[in-house]
């Protein structure tokens, strides 16, 4: 009765939310958005995290049995709805060919002025991106240097680089951006020049042979056995890789990069504190490495499922809001022992597909289409690099000049409640003061984003989107629930990126209270249906590091 009353009461909020809207928010026809609100519920959103969770899909690995059947399920979901296909050919899917590659790591040997180590694989390193389609990668005694953040940013007057010539040798890299000074690389906030992939492509471009990333908890923003299971088996590549990448991309413990540089008579610490500085110049370690990979690589198909429903207006029809979650998730995992888990995902992203769905079906419930088009994609290959999203924003099948805004689902609140609520990267286009709006006028207030060092932005399936100009949002429950002490919901989520982000713990629990969940969901319809009916699309605030990349419509 407690969840039913909580739902009953959004609905009720909302639906004022609307009214008042439509008679200020330009031009919008809110009047039957409570029909839509109404398909939301905690009943809707269990069902199918409970299947897409299932062991009977096997974690939803990209290209295996489970993946198969949580795309047909999510298919013959769509359809039940009412939606077109909007996939290849007429057809639900979008098909992403993709390289599988298994890669077999051995010891990664260091050696230095008068010592040697071998660094242990999952232990102390992994290669967080199998990226060469070559069955045999190694390093064979190529020189390490420390090049601080490897961030060349001219904006910020910023180039760990200098005029060092890397090309032939394997870069040691700090993981984020500097933090220290809000008016710098935006302080705690993350930005892209912070991630992974960028550091990957500037060493790239450089000519570096390999990548060295040094993981801490602090900077990376998860525990070192995230590492471990997301890089253990099986990793995929896009067939069209056509971004600048290193043969080798490692990363390694705290602890191992202080006996690297060891090795060459250097102390971690102050390498560290010297790359604080724009001064910095990049450091010869005197270190070598030897590493070898044996790959066995595997040519093969996933999807993306994209349904559609049409807008009403002639003259708007042919522009789309798109809705996207992944579907994917870790799949099977080996154990030392050499038995197999299932990592089910059931709040990553069983969870985002099933608020896809009650969106969709709020939607279709509609007594009046929206003006422009409804997309609904859940993606393939997230865990592996967003390489699905990718796909569909590189080739999109609706022309992209057509898309004027994302939102995406990555994860869910299942704790409860929430009286605040946060927008994953910030203020970053007006779909924020929107979406801000919206939130204040369902009872909640808006909060800065929890851990942005994280840089979770940047780490799930807007950020493909984003890149070629689209603008996205990304809302998530704050930490104040309702009807628990203060602090208990950052407890709660602290334990489960601690315990249960990319383990085989992430499971359903029909206990969890979704209530939260359904207001997110319901935010997110709300904002949907808003851009859907406004007469001009959202755009990016001047100067956003994506507000250059927006494509012109056809």
């Amino acid at each position: 009765m407690k969840r039913q009353a909580y739902t009953i009461a959004s609905i009720v909020i909302i639906a004022s939310l609307w009214a008042a809207c439509s008679a200020q928010r330009r031009g919008s026809t809110l009047d039957n958005a409570s029909t839509g609100s109404t398909q939301i519920t905690s009943a809707t959103l269990a069902a199918p995290i409970r299947f897409l969770a299932s062991d009977l899909l096997e974690g939803r690995g990209p290209g295996t049995r489970g993946d198969l059947l949580a795309r047909l399920y999510i298919a013959t979901q769509m359809q039940a709805l009412g939606l077109e296909p909007g996939g290849v050919d007429g057809s639900w899917e979008q098909p992403v060919p993709l390289l599988g590659v298994t890669g077999q790591l051995g010891p990664l040997g260091a050696a230095g002025t008068k010592s040697s180590l071998a660094l242990t694989p999952s232990d102390d390193f992994v290669s967080f991106r199998f990226v060469s389609a070559s069955e045999t990668v190694s390093l064979g005694g190529e020189e390490l240097v420390f090049a601080g953040y490897g961030i060349q940013a001219p904006e910020y007057q910023w180039d760990d680089y200098k005029d060092t010539d890397v090309r032939g040798k394997v870069v040691l890299l700090l993981y984020n951006d500097p933090d220290w000074d809000p008016a710098l690389f935006a302080g705690k906030r993350r930005v892209y020049y912070g991630t992974p992939q960028y550091k990957i492509e500037a060493a790239a471009r450089r000519g570096a042979k390999g990548i060295v990333l040094i993981h801490t908890r602090e900077s990376a923003g998860w525990p070192w056995q995230v590492a471990q299971t997301s890089s253990a088996g099986e990793q995929s590549r896009l067939i069209e890789n056509t971004r600048p990448q290193t043969d080798v991309c490692l990363m390694v413990t705290e602890d191992s990069a202080r006996r690297l540089a060891a090795l060459g008579g250097h102390d971690l610490s102050q390498l560290v504190a010297a790359a604080h500085s724009r001064d910095f110049a990049p450091v010869r370690l005197n270190v070598t490495l030897r590493l070898r990979i044996e790959n066995q690589l595997r040519r093969y198909e996933s999807a993306n499922v994209v349904g559609i429903l049409r807008g009403r207006d002639p003259q708007l029809r042919d522009e789309s809001v798109v809705f996207t979650a992944h579907h994917d998730h870790l799949g099977l995992k080996p154990r030392p022992d050499g038995t197999l888990d299932i990592y089910n995902g059931a709040v990553d992203n069983a969870a985002g597909v099933a608020q896809l769905l009650a969106i969709a079906r709020a939607f279709t419930a509609l007594r009046e289409r929206p003006r422009r088009s409804i997309v609904f994609v859940t993606v393939t290959a997230e865990e592996q690099g967003l390489l699905g999203s990718e796909y569909f924003a590189v080739h999109p099948t609706l022309p992209s000049g057509h898309l004027v805004a994302e939102v995406n689902f990555d994860g869910g609140n299942v704790f409860g409640r929430t009286r605040d609520v946060s927008f994953v990267g910030g203020r970053k286009s007006s779909l924020y003061d929107l979406a801000a709006e919206l939130a204040q006028r369902q009872g909640r207030s808006v909060v800065d984003e929890l851990f942005p060092e994280d840089g979770a932005f940047y780490r799930s399936d807007q950020f493909s989107f984003a890149r070629v100009g689209v603008p996205v949002l990304w809302a998530r429950s704050g930490t104040d629930v309702i009807g628990r002490p203060p602090g208990w919901g950052k407890e709660q989520r602290l334990e489960f990126i601690a315990k249960r982000y990319h383990q085989p713990s992430d499971d359903f629990d029909p206990k969890w209270d979704l209530g939260g969940m359904v207001d997110d969901a319901q935010l997110a319809f709300a904002v949907g249906l808003d851009v859907d009916n406004a007469d001009q699309p959202p755009a990016w605030l001047p100067g956003d590091e994506f507000a250059a990349a927006r494509r012109p419509k056809p």
